[in-house]
């Protein structure tokens, strides 16, 4: 493909802001915004006036029908990502959709099917696998650099209570979703994509019914034991360690790392480039790899990315319902779309 992947964005929020944000980054050759829609238009215009993009859109029926877009990014809160992720693909838009991808594994199974079904390329946006630690943690495990893989733990937390989408039912809030996605990603990513055969998890909810902070252990076939902490209620320590037979490796900043404690305490460093406004979030240019990813999979035709395939995204779903169900958070959507 000669011509760039044309980009709209669905949401106007602060992750969008950094997406687009990274994306410029990128080679304009290989990546155009194009499109930008918001429910408000005054947003939209906002963002798009910030970011040089040309069409700013109200309402996300606008960019659905836009025919110069190829691939939409869903930035929006956690509940609209099934309901914008279908209408995106109905108007034949490829889709990277923010994590999670749904609210739960049944809207993520049937937003497969329906990818599928269209013949269109859709992703959950787990960014951390392509940044370059992941990568090369990945080859070196393959390659039994640190033997047999016997435990992963990993926390994830900020004091973050009062943020809406966190603390909000109506928003699909909780850390289950919201941080807990990381760290069963990191697990799953460290233990190769096998499912765990079981796990055992409890945590503190709030009035809302939302948990506030969770702990898990997924039990792995072999024995392997992946530990996981989220909170919204204290800050931790954010790292990812993965424990082998042979030694182990710390990722810091785990979900987007920068720096990693090798098996032998040396500590390497990693960098990312410049961009033209500040970010909202840690180490947000990192975007940039799985921007890059889904064109790199468009334009070969692939319909789903094999370091964050359909499998995984609806294992990380399964185990997000089971964590859910034991700590006792239910969504409306549940019932509504049961497995």
């Amino acid at each position: 493909m000669g011509s760039p992947l044309r980009w709209g964005i669905a949401s106007a929020g602060k992750i969008s802001h950094d997406f687009v944000n990274a994306v410029g980054t990128l080679p304009t050759a290989d990546h155009q915004v194009v499109a930008v829609a918001a429910r408000k238009l005054q947003d939209a215009e906002k963002f798009a006036t910030l970011h040089g993009i040309e069409r700013a859109y109200e309402g996300y029926q606008a960019l659905a029908k836009d025919p110069n877009i190829d691939v939409v990014y869903i930035g929006a809160v956690n509940n609209a990502h099934y309901e914008l992720g279908v209408l995106m693909l109905q108007h034949g838009k490829h889709v990277l959709c923010e994590k999670p991808l749904c609210l739960n594994e049944g809207q993520s199974k049937r937003l497969v099917k329906l990818a599928s079904e269209r013949n269109l390329f859709l992703m959950e946006a787990i960014w951390s696998r392509f940044f370059p630690f992941y990568r090369q943690l990945r080859e070196r495990i393959d390659r039994g650099e640190l033997g047999e893989i016997r435990e992963v733990e990993v926390e994830f937390g900020f004091v973050l209570s009062d943020v809406d989408r966190l603390r909000l039912k109506s928003l699909g809030g909780g850390t289950v979703l919201d941080l807990g996605v990381y760290t069963i990603q990191m697990c799953l990513w460290a233990f190769g994509g096998k499912a765990p055969e079981k796990v055992v998890s409890s945590g503190v909810t709030n009035d809302e019914g939302v948990d506030l902070e969770v702990m898990a252990e997924m039990h792995f076939p072999g024995g392997g034991i992946g530990r996981m902490k989220t909170s919204a209620l204290r800050q931790l320590k954010n790292t990812a360690v993965v424990r082998g037979s042979k030694g182990s490796v710390t990722l810091h900043d785990f979900w987007c790392p920068q720096l990693l404690t090798d098996v032998d305490d040396k500590e390497l460093v990693d960098t990312l480039p410049n961009a033209r406004h500040p970010f909202n979030f840690t180490n947000s240019c990192g975007l940039r790899y799985e921007a890059e990813e889904v064109r790199q999979c468009i334009v070969a035709g692939r319909l789903q990315s094999a370091s964050v395939s359909h499998v995984d995204s609806l294992l990380i779903a399964r185990i997000q319902d089971q964590i859910r169900k034991q700590v006792g958070v239910v969504f409306p959507e549940d019932e509504q779309f049961a497995v």
